[in-house]
């Protein structure tokens, strides 16, 4: 599988053109989400924030909810590489508007999509299928493996913000009444093992899930039309809101509000680390080789931001063996200013300049 070496060699540029104006900071906490996308975000933040800057960075656990909770009311953690604030509008609101968080940047320039979705190959049988309407009239299609005799709708992990929605969305759609259950899936990996077990057996399921994934990649999913248009004022008032007891029908946005977010506290004193995280931007099509190796692999986040490979720069020998680190750390004190990028089973695709790699990596505006 390759990945080309656009987020792996982000990490060697920006050590390369940073390290001479690192900037010191003491222990950062960044948050490790549950998603692939999130986990090798935060992954390869602290590996520049480490090796680039020269800062003591550790991964914290925290998923959305809790994550924006515990940075609103205890400062922690220091960043949020990926937040979907749109999946918890008045906490979001509550932590701008009280300057306890701070949104700097878009960390995908083309940002996810969330929704519920179904296999490709049961919509070519039955397009009815690619709306919610259809589907529920079908819940012998999708059978809950702990009732057969009901149909099953796959929810999102616990912490999630978009579990809360889902679980909205059931109740607005009167789903159960259709003879559907919600279910949990105890985690992201038990989400994944649903889809992907039903998705090679090819038997039928109906799952929240998001992109870009590596998931997404591999199986030819569709998203479910929910029938009726995004309504960002109900969303707030009850979507997104698990006391709400009266949700109305709605549909997810057709692309999602990511935010990396700061605390009040490291925004202010976070220096040349927030202008890092400023500019720093990954487009999907790249992220999601990553997420794909990532699930091919079932690797972490730090698997891939540490990947090994083999290749050559400018007058720099990297060997086999060495981690990204390590080539880094090459690169940086030859003063090369390009380096080849290799795949992860070492072969090397192309040489590229490390400023081009920055550039398209960094917009200018």
């Amino acid at each position: 599988m390759r990945i080309l070496g656009l987020a792996l060699a982000s990490a060697i540029s920006l050590f390369a053109v940073q390290q001479a104006q690192a900037a010191s900071c003491d222990d950062v906490t960044i948050a490790d989400m549950s998603s692939m996308s999130a986990e090798f975000l935060a992954a390869m933040d602290m590996f520049i924030l480490n090796n680039g800057f020269d800062c003591h960075a550790n991964l914290v656990a925290g998923d959305t909810v809790p994550g924006i909770t515990a940075m609103i009311e205890k400062g922690q953690p220091d960043i949020i590489p990926e937040g979907a604030v749109d999946v918890v509008p008045a906490l979001y609101k509550e932590g701008v508007e009280t300057g306890k968080i701070v949104a700097v940047s878009d960390p995908l320039s083309d940002a996810g999509n969330q929704g519920l979705w179904v296999p490709k190959y049961m919509v070519d049988k039955d397009r009815d299928l690619a709306t919610l309407a259809g589907v529920l009239k079908h819940p012998e299609l999708f059978q809950n493996p702990e009732n057969p005799s009901r149909g099953g709708i796959y929810n999102g992990a616990p912490g999630w913000g978009a579990t809360i929605v889902t679980a909205q969305l059931y109740k607005a759609n009167k789903m159960a009444d259709h003879n559907f259950d919600l279910i949990d899936p105890g985690s992201l990996a038990g989400l994944d093992s649903a889809i992907s077990r039903a998705y090679e057996r090819q038997e039928g399921i109906i799952a929240y899930y998001w992109s870009p994934t590596g998931l997404l990649g591999r199986y030819e999913m569709v998203k479910v039309d929910l029938g009726v248009p995004n309504n960002p004022e109900e969303w707030k008032r009850c979507t997104a809101v698990a006391e709400c007891a009266d949700p109305k029908p709605n549909a997810w946005a057709d692309s999602d509000n990511i935010k990396t977010l700061v605390s009040k506290k490291f925004f202010e004193e976070g220096g040349e680390v927030i202008d890092y995280l400023k500019k720093r931007q990954l487009k999907a099509d790249q992220i999601n080789k990553v997420l794909a190796w990532m699930n091919e692999n079932q690797a972490k986040g730090e698997d891939a931001a540490m990947a090994k490979g083999s290749g050559t720069g400018t007058g720099v020998a990297v060997a086999k063996d060495d981690t990204l680190q390590d080539a880094a750390r090459k690169i940086a004190a030859s003063d090369a200013d390009s380096a080849d990028v290799v795949n992860l089973d070492g072969a090397v695709i192309g040489s590229v300049s490390l400023r081009q790699i920055v550039s398209a990596m960094i917009p200018h505006p």
